[in-house]
């Protein structure tokens, strides 16, 4: 009985991975297909296979390079970003234990920002700091700003979130007037648009990156997910059972800001997707870490090509900030959140 639950297991979860990895080659092959130059789905695989050496299908030059110079790139690090930021939410709810934590709503991404902005602007560190260093340190300083305003607070589920507006709102004008007092006409035009988030001048280093810290975050989020399982049974219950609480803590919000600031550097400030992503999964997949921190993984992945793809079609030949097509998503559920707590008060 017990050789036969595990081998229906093992299926359901190699059945489940193959599913998932289907799901994300067709969201991938159908983001790089969308734009004003239409590519069909076949003719991106074909350009796939012929690129790996298992197909040799003659194809157009021109569709070559806009798959493999721009589209598929781009595809590409919008999923690792939304698999980061959908990890984010996972470990940011838990550990809070606020069902609203999520780096954008902590304040988290409007302190990468600034760190962002800081290096491209001010030129801080050039050649010694990088983008992505800037934008950590900018994340890192704003959970130290809401820890400090959270710290010793009973039940501070609330004010967690007020401590995440005041961080968001802290950053955001520190970011603005570093752009009105320091930053050219174009340059202000860019860094704008670039915080509404947009993946439009990613590529293959990009995504080298993203990819590389992505997976590293969740590897470490996975790795104390039996440690999250007990957390969400408060720190006390945690404590009982000899898990070292406050070392757990700075590890996964170091992995945490690490994620949102890389993210941020190469995509600008992105919101919701780490609010959405973990209920919708959680609904789906149940309380258990494990299985929520790779389901939100690959949920976030399909749900930021999508929104995209959106943010390239919706106005045509113009492009929408991604951030822009999150934030009408995530808006409305956040409400949503608040609404049901309200009730339950």
């Amino acid at each position: 009985m017990s050789a036969g639950r595990l081998t229906s297991k093992l299926i359901r979860r190699t059945v489940l991975t193959l599913v998932s990895l289907l799901l994300l080659l067709l969201m991938a092959g159908f983001a790089v297909g969308v734009g004003e130059l239409s590519i069909p789905l076949q003719t991106t695989f074909y350009a796939f296979g012929n690129k790996l050496g298992l197909t040799a299908v003659p194809l157009n030059r021109i569709h070559e390079t806009v798959i493999w110079d721009f589209r598929l790139s781009r595809a590409l690090v919008a999923a690792c970003s939304g698999a980061g930021l959908a990890v984010c939410g996972v470990v940011l709810q838990c550990l809070l234990k606020n069902a609203l934590a999520e780096p954008y709503v902590l304040g988290v991404s409007a302190g990468a920002s600034t760190g962002a902005v800081s290096v491209v602007v001010l030129g801080l560190g050039t050649g010694a700091v990088s983008l992505s260093a800037g934008a950590f340190t900018g994340a890192f300083a704003a959970f130290a700003f809401v820890a400090i305003l959270t710290n010793g607070a009973r039940g501070g589920s609330e004010r967690t979130i007020l401590a995440g507006v005041a961080a968001s709102q802290l950053f955001n004008a520190i970011t603005a007037y570093i752009i009105s007092t320091s930053a050219n006409a174009q340059q202000a035009r860019d860094v704008m648009f670039w915080l509404l988030g947009s993946f439009s001048g990613v590529r293959w280093p990009e995504f080298t990156l993203v990819m590389t810290v992505v997976m590293l975050g969740l590897a470490v989020c996975l790795w104390y997910a039996k440690a999250l399982d007990a957390f969400t049974f408060g720190e006390d219950a945690a404590a009982s059972l000899g898990i070292p609480v406050g070392f757990i803590r700075l590890v996964l919000f170091s992995a945490t800001a690490l994620m949102a600031a890389t993210i941020v550097s190469m995509a600008g400030s992105i919101g919701f997707v780490g609010l959405v992503v973990p209920h919708v999964v959680r609904y789906f997949s149940g309380p258990l870490h494990r299985p929520l921190l790779l389901a939100s993984a690959v949920v976030g992945a399909l749900f930021m090509m999508l929104a995209d793809i959106v943010s390239r079609t919706a106005i045509a030949p113009q492009t929408l900030p991604v951030g822009v097509v999150t934030s009408l998503v995530g808006v409305p559920f956040f409400a949503a959140i608040l609404y049901r707590a309200r009730r339950k008060l």
